[in-house]
């Protein structure tokens, strides 16, 4: 599998606690180390028998108010204010425990209960909805905004939490090791976090511990640790070097790791998460060899950005964007300017696959709660940042991250304080900039409605002619220009619906390209766009045609509609006439063959061929207003085989699979907009 087109949509925090610490932080934008309230935790948890056993004193700088949330399933033992015990009273909404507290400076609770089974075969996109804390032998995942402890509402958090565990399981929290030991039957560890943090996550499994201490690029010592399980132990090495290289490379680039330490756990579960401090990560992803390259940097970033600065959920989440530019992108930037130029393109071929229903601004993005929010939070927002340190180069631009990162480390900040940190590191007013990109939904439309040139003694003037839709934005477009003597760039100013350009060259100029390299953010042109199964997957109205009568095979191609689709597609029969929109064809071989050949439709593809594999999928567009996807197997078992790996593959235009297993992808070539240059007479 290739990382670009897979592992981002696996990294994703539980979508149910990323909600609820949306409010928190959206609440809390004054909030610093001193007016954050401390937690002092002590927990007792039995993986085998899932019991978990807790008391916490909760301190706050004065005497307030609070409203405490906890998951239903526990027990209150005991409770109480400034020494004063109290009848615990609860209401219950959202899925957890709402505790009124009189004002207090102390907060005294102890609680047990029984956690959820952990469980290892569900699938990815369970994990983002679930978020309740589950345990068992092979882990323990107690996420923030679960519930599994009192979380305050409405406000950032500090703690010390202190663990304790069986002797043959290890336990961490984010933040900094202040102790562990084993003693008896039992190991113990204390964290701490001083910081004000969106919540506290703990977690624990059977690990087998590596450690490293480094010296990082700004002088501050750092530990690294690794928390595998035993088996892939064996990469513990190979990650805690790739961990030193990336502190390196933001260190220089942002400021100093704001942590002590950084720790890579691995997940029993088909799931990734980060947290300040550690990520935590599925076994089988750890075992993948690009992650080191890719992902992991990713989630390494993800300490300065989001669990460095906080992002103010009230006007938008900018900490997603910021992250996939100056990390996915920035590896394929610095591998080759083909590399990112490529980037670039599939980030505008997902968008032009997106429903426009399903587009919102960028400042209505909290987090990933479907294909199209990450589109537009992830893409749109890391393509912003790549035209922004295109208008205002790249040395105002690292200046304006670190001049960001400096004012705003361990805060709430919005897409407003980006704005501004970036305005005094370019000395330029960018206001219009990102009104025009963060408030308005959708991208424009650009396209060249002529080009003419004419001979002025022994140079050429070229006027090119551009439109958009109204109401226009104004940026700056790159061309390229071919003439007689060579080819060459030039950008133009366009900030009218209808807009005449003029451009001097030495020699006759032939034909004109619009953004060659896709530097703008736009929906691309239908050529520029050719279909993908992003479009399939996003579709809000697909229809599902099953060609084969054997019940086995149809079975097997609903099933594989459910893992592919985000909305379940429409059942068809042969005899009804499809209608314009995405329709998926799933059939066998001979099945697929005669139905193209009935209805008129190319043949399969010769990139694929009559026996590639024991199944294919591929994509064909018929006219402007029908996305077809065909999806041939060699019997029912071969399109069951697909459930799991096909979702992963949204970029690619074609495929083929040995059983579960890739063996052949591609994209259908792009043909950028092009214009022949009309030659007027001479004056």
């Amino acid at each position: 599998m290739k990382s670009s087109n897979w592992w981002p949509s696996f990294l994703r925090r539980s979508e149910r606690a990323a909600a609820l610490l949306a409010l928190a932080v959206a609440l809390a934008t004054a909030a610093s180390a001193e007016t954050a309230p401390w937690h002092e935790i002590s927990l007792t948890i039995d993986p085998r028998t899932r019991a978990l056993e807790a008391r916490d004193t909760l301190s706050f700088d004065s005497a307030r108010k609070a409203t405490l949330l906890l998951a239903p399933q526990f027990q209150i033992k005991s409770l109480a204010a400034d020494g004063r015990a109290l009848e615990p009273r609860a209401e219950t909404a959202a899925g957890l425990m709402r505790i009124e507290l009189p004002a207090a400076r102390r907060i005294d609770l102890s609680w047990s209960g029984t956690l959820a089974a952990l469980e290892r075969n569900v699938e990815h996109v369970q994990t983002l909805s679930a978020g309740a804390p589950a345990s068992g032998p092979e882990g323990t995942f107690l996420p923030a905004g679960s519930g599994w402890y009192p979380a305050v509402e409405g406000t950032l958090e500090r703690y010390r939490v202190e663990i304790d565990l069986p002797a043959d399981q290890r336990g961490l929290a984010p933040g900094r090791l202040l102790e562990e030991r084993e003693a008896g039957e039992r190991y113990r560890a204390r964290f701490e976090f001083s910081h004000p943090s969106e919540g506290i996550t703990l977690i624990a499994g059977p690990y087998r511990i590596e450690e490293r201490q480094v010296r990082t690029a700004a002088g501050s010592e750092v530990r690294l640790r690794t928390y595998f399980h035993a088996e892939i132990a064996a990469l513990a090495s190979g990650y805690l070097d790739a961990i030193t290289g990336y502190l390196d490379l933001y260190e220089r680039w942002i400021g100093a790791y704001p942590f002590s330490e950084f720790s890579v756990v691995s997940s029993p579960t088909p799931t990734g998460f980060g947290m300040p401090s550690l990520t935590y990560l599925g076994i089988e992803v750890l075992r993948l060899p690009f992650i080191r390259a890719t992902s992991l940097g990713h989630e390494i970033l993800h300490n300065w950005w989001g669990n460095g600065v906080y992002p103010d959920f009230s006007r938008g989440n900018w900490a997603e964007g910021l992250t996939n530019f100056m990390a996915d992108y920035a590896y394929r930037e610095r591998e080759s300017a083909q590399g990112g130029a490529a980037v670039r393109l599939a980030w505008l071929r997902d968008y032009a696959a997106m429903p426009e229903k399903d587009d919102l601004p960028l400042v209505g993005f909290v987090s990933r709660r479907h294909g199209a929010s990450q589109i537009v939070g992830y893409n749109k927002a890391a393509m912003l940042f790549f035209m922004l340190r295109e208008a205002i180069g790249e040395p105002a631009f690292d200046e304006g991250v670190r001049r960001f990162w400096r004012e705003h480390r361990f805060r709430v900040a919005s897409w407003d304080d980006l704005r501004a940190a970036f305005e005094r590191a370019s000395d330029r007013d960018l206001a219009a900039f990102f009104d025009q990109w963060l408030d308005r939904p959708g991208a424009p439309e650009l396209r060249m409605e002529a080009a003419r040139a004419e001979r002025l003694g022994a140079r050429w003037r070229l006027r090119v002619t551009l439109a958009q839709r109204a109401p226009a934005y104004a940026f700056s477009v790159p061309l390229a220009i071919s003439t007689t003597g060579g080819q060459f760039a030039r950008r133009v100013e366009v900030s009218r619906v209808r807009e005449s350009v003029e451009i001097d060259s030495d020699s006759e100029p032939i034909a004109v390209t619009l953004d060659p390299e896709h530097r703008l953010f736009r929906r691309l042109a239908p050529a520029e766009a050719p279909p993908i199964l992003r479009e399939v997957m996003l579709s809000a109205d697909a229809e599902m045609l099953a060609l084969s009568p054997d019940p086995g095979t149809q079975q097997a191609a609903r099933s594989l509609a459910s893992k592919l689709f985000e909305r379940a597609p429409r059942e068809i029969t042969v005899a009804l006439q499809p209608r314009a929109g995405v329709l998926v064809v799933v059939g066998l071989h001979s099945d697929i063959d005669a139905w193209l050949s009935r209805m008129g439709l190319p043949p399969r593809p010769a990139a694929l061929g009559a026996e590639r594999g024991s199944a294919q999928v591929w994509t064909q567009r018929v006219g402007n207003t029908r996305t077809i996807a065909l999806v041939s197997a060699r019997d029912a078992q071969s399109i069951s085989a697909l459930e799991r790996p096909l979702p992963h593959y949204g970029q690619q235009s074609y495929l083929a699979f040995d059983g579960a297993r890739n063996i052949e992808r591609g994209i259908w070539p792009a043909r950028p907009p092009v214009v022949n240059v009309t030659a007027l007479p001479a004056r």
